[in-house]
């Protein structure tokens, strides 16, 4: 996407007051598009433009205050000194906001010295206005020094970018003209920032030009990563992101698909689907989401597919798929797949009616992040198809006899059943001598304790003694390898906070870390705790999007198509796995599975014969 974006469309609230902070004048444009614009005497101004209103205002930029606290909920304001006045945006594109925000920044850093120049110039030459015009991009120069001075540490707080809360500040200094450091630091601490490849932004840019879609890849493409960047490039208020399990909708900040659904788990007939999605919280999203993103889609049954699909259309009553919402799907049929019922076989998405007249576009990442070995990305690409060759066979059997310990780090064991990791874990710590500490989570809701524990990783109680085996849950420092999944030993607790020392053999002071999780009526549950989970043994299932430097299995008890090749592929290279007693029976991927990529792959090759820039009719 274009870091030089000059402009945001989004909700937006005018207000002006007089000299004791009373409003005299508001308006307020449900959808509008901000650019910079400067004039002949390089004086910078937003100019705001309302799409249904068709007005036209134009800020000057010169004494303001920008608020970006809840710039990753797709809100900001910014208030100008000069003219009284405080604009407040809302259901921004996260990305957009982030970009423009970031350029008021840049342009505003470089902008001291022309304003005086241009004052100058103003008072000395006969020079006419001669009109606007959109800013230049910002150059590598400009950018840089932006953002060194950015980066500069300051601990200023933001504030909340509402007009009661702005009123409750304190008055902000008059002669103000740029971003606050700890505000501007913000920025370019966001990952929204971070670039996608060219793979990424073909999907991107078919999900801003409406098109339905579902998009796959192997284990460690970036799905995950893309997903958020599709979610930062959509209006929030309108834009509903959802997964089949509870730990894949945190990894992109959504909710579970069951919450979003409000049918239950989908067995009841259609017409007690409809009554249960017709309560007022449920039909409610239901009515205003335009964007319905969907992970992890190869574990939504098919049957649950079709049911959701009728209840959109006739929650909506609109007879066009999915009752008229855009759908983003995500996934990997050849991972894990739908749970079954005892009396009843589930089917995978593809196979549902509502598929083929719901997605009309197909894609394929194909580039591997996760791992770097050319070898090991051959044998997790064949693994995945479920082929194995006798030299493959070889290579992971020789992983046995591998030592992939260091640093007093053993490896976690990767398991298919939760209750086989939570007897290896209890067992191991109860071996080790020494004294426990406690950690209890603080939840801002004690009653959502119960879902919080199914949805995040993080425990809501974590018991911990010195030579504890640990995970890292979240990414702390990525460039020092601080990152989630990272594998690590507590060897001290130090203020009654554990040190542990991780594999590269970086020590890191645990603190408290915040999760956040949605809930199907927009608001936000908090988890404060240690980002460490006990790490002898872990599951295969909560192991998804997980990246493993020190990990072991024995795939003997594996009961899925999928399930060995999720579990080899959290791996990071074949120097930091061990295979236990491999056998060739432990592999296999479903033979509908296969036929639906078979399908899919040679659709692949006729869309890059016929191009889809044309925009047509969902």
């Amino acid at each position: 996407m274009d870091q030089d974006n000059c402009s945001v469309t989004c909700s937006v609230v005018i207000e002006w007051t007089n000299s004791q902070g009373s409003i005299v004048k508001k308006t307020n444009h449900r959808s509008a598009t901000l650019r910079l614009i400067r004039n002949n005497f390089r004086e910078i101004y937003i100019e705001i433009r309302a799409e249904k209103a068709n007005t036209i205002t134009k800020l000057s930029l010169i004494s303001i205050s920008v608020f970006n606290k809840f710039m990753t909920e797709g809100k900001a304001s910014i208030k100008f000194k000069k003219e009284n006045c405080t604009l407040f945006l809302s259901n921004a594109p996260t990305s957009q906001l982030i970009n423009f925000l970031k350029m008021i920044y840049i342009k505003i850093s470089d902008q001291e010295d022309k304003v005086k120049n241009s004052l100058k110039e103003k008072l000395l030459s006969n020079k006419p206005f001669v009109g606007y015009q959109e800013i230049s991009p910002a150059t590598s120069t400009e950018k840089n020094r932006a953002k060194e001075k950015a980066l500069v540490v300051s601990r200023a707080t933001t504030t909340t970018p509402s007009p009661s809360a702005v009123k409750k500040r304190k008055r902000i200094d008059e002669n103000e003209n740029k971003l606050k450091p700890s505000t501007a630091k913000k920025l370019y601490e966001n990952p929204t920032i971070e670039q996608v490849s060219e793979e990424q932004n073909r999907i991107l840019d078919a999900v801003l030009r409406g098109k339905n879609i579902f998009f796959t890849g192997s284990a460690g493409t970036g799905k995950s990563f893309l997903l958020r960047k599709i979610i930062a490039a959509l209006p929030p208020d309108v834009t509903i992101a959802t997964a089949s399990t509870g730990v894949a909708a945190c990894h992109i900040g959504g909710i579970t698909l069951h919450q979003f659904a409000g049918i239950g788990l989908g067995t009841a007939n259609s017409e007690r689907c409809f009554e249960m999605a017709s309560r007022s919280s449920s039909a409610t999203l239901w009515r205003k989401t335009k964007h319905l993103i969907i992970d992890e889609i190869s574990m939504v049954d098919g049957d649950y597919f079709d049911k959701i699909e009728a209840v959109a259309r006739h929650i909506r009553k609109n007879e066009r798929p999915f009752g008229g919402i855009q759908l983003i799907l995500c996934g990997d049929f050849f991972q894990l797949p739908p749970v079954s019922k005892k009396d009843k076989k589930a089917k995978f998405c593809f196979q549902s009616n509502a598929w083929t007249k719901c997605i009309h576009f197909n894609y394929e990442l194909q580039t591997v992040y996760r791992q770097k070995d050319p070898e090991f990305i051959k044998i997790l690409n064949n693994i995945r198809i479920g082929r194995v060759t006798d030299d493959i066979a070889k290579t992971l059997k020789a992983t046995a006899k591998q030592k992939i310990e260091n640093n007093g780090i053993l490896a976690t064991r990767l398991c298919s059943h939760v209750n086989e990791v939570e007897e290896i874990n209890e067992f191991q710590l109860n071996e080790l001598k020494g004294e426990s500490k406690t950690y209890i989570a603080q939840d801002s809701d004690q009653s959502m304790t119960k879902i919080l524990n199914q949805q995040l990783t993080v425990p809501d109680k974590l018991i911990l003694k010195i030579g504890a085996q640990v995970m890292l849950l979240k990414n702390i420092n990525v460039s020092n390898g601080l990152v989630n999944g990272a594998r690590g030993v507590v060897i001290k607790f130090a203020d009654n906070v554990p040190i542990v020392q991780f594999k590269s053999g970086i020590q890191y002071h645990a603190k408290l870390e915040k999760w956040n999780l949605k809930t199907n009526i927009g608001t936000i549950v908090c988890r404060k705790q240690i980002p460490l989970k006990l790490a002898w043994a872990f599951s295969i299932h909560k192991s998804q999007g997980l990246t493993l430097d020190c990990v072991e299995m024995c795939l003997a008890r594996v009961f899925d198509a999928g399930q060995s090749y999720v579990a080899l592929s959290r791996a990071q290279s074949l120097q930091s796995l061990r295979v236990l007693e491999f056998n060739n029976q432990q592999v296999w991927a479903h033979s509908d599975v296969l036929m639906f990529y078979k399908k899919f792959r040679r659709n692949l090759q006729e869309m890059e014969i016929i191009p889809v820039g044309k925009k047509q009719k969902i």
